[in-house]
């Protein structure tokens, strides 16, 4: 038999995938096994390894969902295999979730357990809602009670008559449904009509919604507005907060979807300054990263690269292929000696700095014409003087196989000796991709499409093939910058955002602009 394993209940958080703590994350890291709920974010599962099962457990009210007995089950099997097993649940698992009940079932199977406290949905849906659960003036007592009772019970546990008045501030659970009758019984207890309540759907996310209104009014004001679950209902007089102390759906990309086309291993960083705005990011890569056709070329480059006088990225991408073949090689930052490195951007120059290097260079245009003109400018080769100034000077681009050759001319016609050297290559997405990319691209699913460069553009049209242009031309198109633009303008594709510093930054910075002037 082998050891036994330990299962961990771990709280996710809310719904916005950054709420979860660093110890969830650690035990996400670790897990072999993880039985995840349908409201968890699809981001977390990002901290999992790639070797780990993640098994969907369901657990959505009101929806066919596994049976809390299987789920149970599936633990102590999980366990008993010597497994690390995390239970990965919305919210707080002991808060509502029937966390403690799965703690219980493991004690009585001999599992040893631990729980990993997240952060309770009533704590993020007020605070982005722009609502304190309490306030000096307002209210000192709040209650926390589920609409949703074991149907087990002969009749609800709830003392409604002390209930109602009880606390100043009430939060009521999985309450959308029975929401008329749960405001009368408030009403015959006590409660006055006019007293302040809201409904919060999707709480933390960019699809949130919040409606107000008093106790008489509220299940009429939520029907009219569509609501659905999940949401929570706060009842009391700290709902008046809203008017002042809202902020979350008062960002400049509030609700926005915004489709994310860079390649994986970049995409969560746009994705988190997207977030960061107030949009919803939809990763969808349409290329991917991978070796070069004839890796011996690197190989080769980064074992000489100390001949050189002159080291030159267009890319992080190019900057993390070099010294990932440098550290295969056993050397590192010591064996580039006296070489001046020059990056096209501040992406290309922070990837540098990653493995303990500053560029030399870095032009105020990311752009590879520009780059050439800073070297020059570097060894004093610019107005007619290039060729003497450049003359015996050895300069090696890394870069991705396919590329512009406008640096490397611009560096030769100097007179420098350019080995431009394949680091990486960008190949389509594969055959899930394009099927999700296909199934996205519509009005009634995205707002924006970002193009971070000439390679997101021409592989998210092959991937959609036939009539790729007209769908794309029916949604924002954001580009990175003008080589982009350029690209995707040859297409007859429509770029309405175009990004004046050419920058992730830069290109959040225009489309704030243009959805804030777009009405």
């Amino acid at each position: 038999m082998p050891a036994m394993g330990k299962v961990f209940l771990v709280g996710g958080g809310p719904g916005d995938p950054e709420l979860i703590t660093d110890k969830g994350i650690r035990r996400l890291a670790q897990a072999d096994v993880v039985l995840y709920d349908a409201l968890i974010h699809e981001d977390l599962l990002l901290h999992c390894r790639p070797d780990a099962e993640k098994v969907f457990v369901g657990k959505r009210a009101g929806r066919p969902s596994e049976r809390q007995t299987d789920i149970n089950e599936r633990l102590v099997e999980a366990a008993r295999t010597g497994a690390n097993v995390v239970r990965l649940k919305g919210g707080d698992p002991y808060l509502f979730g029937r966390g403690s009940e799965e703690a219980e079932y493991l004690v009585a199977h001999g599992v040893p357990f631990e729980v990993v406290p997240g952060v309770p949905s009533p704590l993020a849906a007020t605070a982005y809602a722009g609502i304190s659960l309490s306030h000096r003036d307002l209210a000192s007592s709040m209650a926390f009670i589920t609409a949703t009772e074991s149907e087990a019970k002969d009749a609800t546990a709830h003392d409604w008559p002390r209930l109602a008045t009880a606390t100043q501030t009430l939060v009521i659970f999985m309450g959308l449904r029975k929401l008329d009758s749960l405001m009368q019984r408030l009403l015959e207890n006590g409660r006055a009509p006019d007293c302040p309540a809201a409904v919060i759907e999707w709480a933390s996310l960019p699809r949130q919604r919040t409606v107000v209104g008093t106790i008489s009014d509220i299940a009429e004001r939520a029907r009219e507005a569509g609501l659905g679950t999940p949401a929570l209902t706060v009842v009391g007089e700290v709902v008046r907060l809203r008017e002042t102390l809202r902020w979350f759906d008062q960002k400049p990309l509030f609700g926005k979807r915004v489709l994310v086309t860079r390649a994986e291993s970049q995409a969560r960083e746009l994705c988190r300054t997207l977030r960061d705005a107030g949009a919803d990011p939809i990763a969808v890569p349409v290329l991917r990263i991978v070796p070069p056709e004839e890796p011996g070329l690197l190989s080769r480059a980064v074992g000489e690269v100390g001949g050189y006088d002159w080291l030159l990225f267009t890319s992080a991408n190019g900057v993390e292929a070099f010294f990932r073949e440098l550290a295969l090689q056993g050397g590192d930052a010591r064996r580039l000696g006296g070489v001046r490195i020059g990056a096209i951007g501040p992406a290309t120059a922070t990837a540098l700095r990653a493995q303990g290097l500053r560029a030399d260079v870095m032009p105020d245009s990311y752009r590879g014409e520009a780059l050439a003109s800073a070297v020059l400018a570097a060894t004093g080769a610019l107005d007619g003087a290039a060729g003497a100034a450049m003359r015996g000077q050895r300069v090696l681009l890394a870069r991705a196989a396919q590329a512009r050759e406008v640096l490397p001319e611009m560096l030769r016609a100097a007179g420098a000796v350019v080995d431009v050297v394949p680091a990486y290559r960008t190949l389509p997405p594969d055959a899930e991709a394009c099927a999700e990319l296909r199934r996205l691209v519509d009005p009634a699913t995205l707002d924006v499409v970002t193009f971070s460069s000439s390679s997101t553009v021409t592989h998210t049209l092959q991937a959609l093939g036939e009539g790729g242009v007209e769908r794309l031309n029916r949604l924002t198109l954001a580009s990175i910058g003008p080589i982009t633009t350029q690209t995707a303008e040859s297409h007859g594709l429509k770029i309405r955002v175009s990004a004046d510093e050419y920058t992730l930054g830069g290109l959040l910075a225009a489309l704030e602009k243009h959805l804030s002037e777009t009405p």
